[in-house]
């Protein structure tokens, strides 16, 4: 009797082990389970922040770097020369009447209102469209897409058949219109080259011609931005038939569109004695940065000065 009185108490100890770790057991499953649910949610939220933080980062980045590029050029190029400051101290010294035997000194105030003047002297060619410059291609002046390669057309609009009388598609006058900086506001042509027709507002001596893309700072992808183009340009008079096998063509300049310099850049004629007067010109790009698919042209800019009336007969054949 008391043999089994042991093994019934054994018994009873046993199960209750048994229980014991059972509970245990299940007790710590839970607490793994938790503990791994806190630490997923912990390291998504670890995640995202660090997301969040290289994306500040990479804005950051790109603003030094635009900084920095805005800090080389107005070191490159300094608003007032050596020989422009000497000049205006000279003109301040004569208007207040200084005797030059007498020692004197132009005030801070008087070189500060000259700095102010300058200022706002480069303020003023910025805000006349960016450059200080004319732009005889300027849409809204009278200038218009004459025709171009294969336009590049997706979506809404895709058809040929949204053409001008021109033979130019109704959105080409986007190359010919401000675009404001604003990512998509392109005429795109298919493949990496082709070339764009353009007729000027008049008649007149080429000087420089200024491409622009996209800033790097608010664009998506860069690679469908020309590279190597040239441009050419000819007489061509008003009420005359087109023909560029018949048309007297000239070379006016040829250029690499740089991606790592500003989004607008200006390159002048290759010969500025020898440009004869021209109302239409032709800019044929060779190749892009990279798309194969597509090249966008956000803007063509011709600058130069208005032909004499006399130069215009003379180059007429």
């Amino acid at each position: 009797m008391a043999f089994s009185g042991l093994e019934s108490r054994i018994a009873e100890v046993d199960g209750l082990v048994k229980a014991t770790t059972s509970t245990m057991q299940i007790q710590v499953e839970l607490l793994d389970k938790k503990i791994e649910k806190e630490s997923k949610s912990i390291r998504q939220d670890l995640e995202t922040k660090a997301s969040a933080f290289q994306n500040e980062l990479k804005k950051v980045e790109s603003k030094t770097e635009s900084l920095e590029k805005s800090i080389e050029e107005v070191n490159a190029k300094p608003f007032v020369s050596r020989d422009e400051f000497e000049r205006v101290y000279e003109e301040l010294k004569k208007g207040n009447s200084v005797d030059d035997s007498a020692f004197s000194e132009v005030s801070i105030d008087e070189l500060r209102a000259y700095a102010r003047d300058v200022m706002e002297r480069e303020i003023e060619k910025h805000a006349a469209d960016g450059l200080g410059r004319v732009d005889y291609a300027l849409a809204s002046g009278g200038g218009f897409v004459m025709g171009h390669s294969d336009p590049y057309l997706v979506g809404k609009g895709s058809s040929w058949f949204a053409t001008t009388s021109r033979r130019a598609h109704t959105n080409a006058v986007k190359m010919l219109s401000p675009s404001f900086g604003e990512p998509g506001q392109c005429f795109a042509l298919k493949g990496s080259s082709g070339y764009v027709l353009i007729r000027l507002r008049g008649p007149i001596v080429p000087e420089a011609f200024t491409l622009e893309h996209v800033a790097k700072n608010v664009a998506y992808d860069r690679s469908s931005a020309p590279k190597d183009c040239l441009v050419s340009g000819w007489l061509q008079g008003k009420g005359r038939e087109f023909s560029e096998e018949t048309e007297k063509m000239q070379l006016l300049t040829e250029f690499t569109y740089d991606l790592d310099r500003s989004n607008a850049q200006t390159f002048n004629v290759l010969d500025p004695t020898g440009a004869g007067a021209v109302d239409t010109v032709r800019l044929d790009f060779t190749s892009n940065h990279g798309s194969n698919s597509h090249t966008c042209i956000y803007r063509f800019r011709v600058h130069g000065r208005a032909a004499e009336p006399v130069s215009v007969v003379e180059t007429q054949p």
